[in-house]
């Protein structure tokens, strides 16, 4: 007889799991009808209004009645909107508010909601790569990279001259004086066309492999006039140095390049000798028992599973995946050279670790 047959049925086991699968089916469904929330101003709309009819939040947020009566209703039956009968009146609490709207930033939880949709998007690709073992490419994922850029807006972007750059001390002064920057991975570009504006004396470079990436930046840094920015389209798989800079960032980029033990090594060789690397990257666990109390984890791994990883591996890359993990990203940095490495964590980002690394 089959071990596993002796074994007693648990049904109040059984019952427990059905139920958490009704969870996250309404979970899956919550965070759907929030990206949309989001993306049509339904949650900054109504933040303002103390309590509205269905008919009254549409026509201010100018928007379809029939289809922002029905989005209420999976607010109310999620416990995100109040709903009062006798008046058919809806009311978006103010402790609800301050994690849906764009005014809750960093806390905009609304913002990371599009990622589900993102990737949702590429299912009947990712179920082939499960067949035959191969990658995908960023063009396959349509919003990436306005998603990624509007994420990176309120965890990097509106932290930088507040947080995240006095982990280095006097590295504030030094962009002040002037020196040079450089952001490998850079996406959107919005970190550098920041620090641009905030120290005119400082020179930024941002180099992404797609162009499309920082395209809209680069319309818009020309517009400003602002002669201390420039980006450029590169596969840093294919240099061994890119000069010498001063500062050289990475944000939540290295884990899903081609070659990230290789990009490492090109910061290494490409830092002043007094310079520092500033890396963000996902804080997680590369063993999986340690990161079962990550509250993020199921996010986490799902983002690796349905991006950073096809994406590495199809570009030739070994597929780290975002949880490559602290203990694998110190390593790393490690073989690259460098001698002094230090890991921080932020009280804003609880999913990112920040890696300062040096000569």
């Amino acid at each position: 007889m089959n071990e596993q047959s002796t074994i007693a049925f648990d049904d109040a086991k059984a019952e427990a799991f059905a139920t958490h699968l009704v969870g996250a089916l309404n979970g899956a469904a919550l965070a759907l009808m929030t990206s949309l929330g989001h993306r049509t101003n339904l949650f900054d709309v109504f933040a303002a209004m103390p309590n509205a009819t269905s008919q009254e939040l549409a026509e201010k947020a100018g928007l379809a009645e029939r289809y922002v009566r029905e989005w209420l209703g999976v607010m109310v039956t999620s416990g995100v909107v109040e709903y009062t009968p006798q008046t058919k009146t809806y009311t978006l609490p103010a402790e609800h508010a301050a994690f849906l709207t764009r005014s809750a930033s960093p806390d905009n939880m609304a913002v990371t909601c599009q990622f589900i949709g993102v990737i949702a998007s590429i299912e009947e690709e990712m179920v082939a790569r499960f067949r035959d073992g191969a990658g995908t490419h960023y063009h396959d994922y349509g919003r990436f990279h306005e998603v990624m850029a509007e994420d990176s807006g309120q965890l990097v972007v509106a932290a930088l001259t507040d947080h995240i750059l006095p982990l280095v001390p006097g590295l504030v002064e030094q962009l002040e004086r002037g020196v040079d920057v450089l952001d490998v991975g850079c996406g959107a570009g919005r970190a550098m066309m920041h620090l641009a504006m905030t120290f005119p004396a400082s020179r930024f470079t941002g180099i992404d492999l797609c162009e499309d990436a920082f395209a809209e930046t680069q319309i818009t840094a020309a517009r400003l006039n602002l002669s201390n920015l420039t980006f450029r389209a590169q596969d840093l798989s294919q240099v061994a140095s890119l000069g010498k800079f001063n500062l050289i960032t990475a944000f939540d980029a290295v884990h899903d390049q081609k070659d990230p033990q290789g990009l490492l090594s090109l910061v290494f060789n490409s830092l002043a000798q007094d310079g520092v690397f500033l890396m963000q990257d996902i804080g997680g666990s590369r063993d999986l028992a340690t990161n079962i109390d990550n509250p993020f984890s199921p996010l986490l791994y799902t983002l690796s599973l349905m991006h950073c990883t096809p994406v590495s591996i199809g570009q030739g890359g070994p597929g780290l995946g975002a949880m490559w993990g602290i203990e694998t990203a110190q390593e790393f940095l490690a073989i690259a050279g460098f001698g002094q490495i230090e890991t921080c964590r932020l009280p804003h980002d609880p999913i990112n670790a920040y890696f300062l690394a040096r000569h």
